[in-house]
């Protein structure tokens, strides 16, 4: 398998990138070796996070940017998160639809995912799908996340820059997202700013960018004026991308924000492989016994939780 799928995935070959990407997404036993064959090989595809409230036009800025880069020749790998479905756990993948311009790009690799509960707003293993267009030679990454809110956060721990894209109308909800979104953006879009009180919006993010800690070898976020429907502001967001790449590489903060990358993803994995050892069918058993002496006041919360932590040991 491994080294025919693994040569057609560097050859950029859609039908390979596409099986890795299943594989790595249903969490196969071939997708533990696709992992460990191509995360020696990663940190060549830049990283870039596209998130922000519901509404804001995500979709249609990532439409844009993708096509710029395209026809600028740049291989680009899209990873469009959807929510997932509460009750069928299947997610709509309305990306594709609104993508669809860019979709059949030679140099487009669109990729549409469940959110599958995470509430990060990214899936849980993009870094991983990423790591399939890194290893393929992709020039960029970009994910577009499911637009949750400040519950996204995840994001800016999964990418080299963190895109905020934000409406007119967010002006008045600005002052509450500053303790979530308003600190992750590495650049800030006021998309749609032909409406009505752009300004005033701009202006109110620039007052909450004020309070920022910032000197001479800090990343000051750019506010950019967009219509990402008539491709207003594209090319401006373009350079600002590159100058907050070239910022992290003079500042030696690229290969440092990507090894801490790595060490989360690294320290997930084992929480996750610990989590699945926890609860054995017996264990559970356990726990319910115990909730039963909890709700009776015979034992205490910590004590349970003491007693389960105690049994796992003794059986490792």
């Amino acid at each position: 398998m491994n080294d025919n799928l693994l040569m057609k995935i560097t050859q950029k070959d859609k039908k390979a990138i596409a099986r890795a990407l299943t594989e790595i997404e249903n969490n196969t036993k071939l997708s533990e070796k696709i992992i460990d064959e191509i995360s020696s090989s990663f940190g060549k595809s830049y990283r870039i996070g596209i998130t922000g409230p519901p509404g804001a036009g995500k979709s249609t800025l990532t439409n844009a940017l993708v096509k710029k880069l395209a026809e600028m020749n740049f291989f680009v790998g899209v990873i469009a998160v959807d929510p997932t479905s509460p009750f069928t756990g299947g997610a709509l993948l309305g990306d594709r639809i609104r993508m669809s311009e860019i979709g059949t790009h030679p140099n487009v690799f669109i990729r549409s995912m469940a959110s599958r509960g995470s509430l990060g707003g990214l899936t849980r293993f993009a870094s991983e799908a990423g790591d399939v267009f890194d290893y393929a030679g992709f020039d960029f990454t970009i994910y577009e996340t499911v637009g949750v809110g400040q519950s996204e956060l995840d994001i800016a721990n999964s990418v080299d820059t963190t895109v905020v894209v934000l409406v007119p109308e967010s002006g008045d909800s600005i002052q509450a997202m500053k303790a979530g979104l308003m600190e992750i953006g590495d650049i800030f879009v006021m998309n749609k700013s032909d409406r009505a009180g752009a300004d005033q919006a701009i202006a109110s993010l620039q007052f909450i960018l004020s309070f920022r800690e910032h000197d001479e070898k800090s990343w000051l976020p750019p506010i950019i004026k967009a219509i990402a429907l008539e491709y207003k502001g594209i090319d401006e967001l373009y350079n600002k991308i590159l100058e907050h790449k070239e910022f992290l590489i003079k500042n030696d903060l690229l290969e440092f924000r990507r090894k801490q990358r790595f060490k989360a993803r690294i320290k997930e994995l084992i929480s996750t492989q610990l989590k699945k050892e926890l609860w054995t069918l017996e264990r559970n058993k356990l726990l319910d016994e115990k909730i039963k002496l909890i709700f009776e006041k015979q034992l205490s919360l910590s004590t349970v939780v003491n007693q389960l932590v105690d049994s796992f040991r003794n059986n490792n």
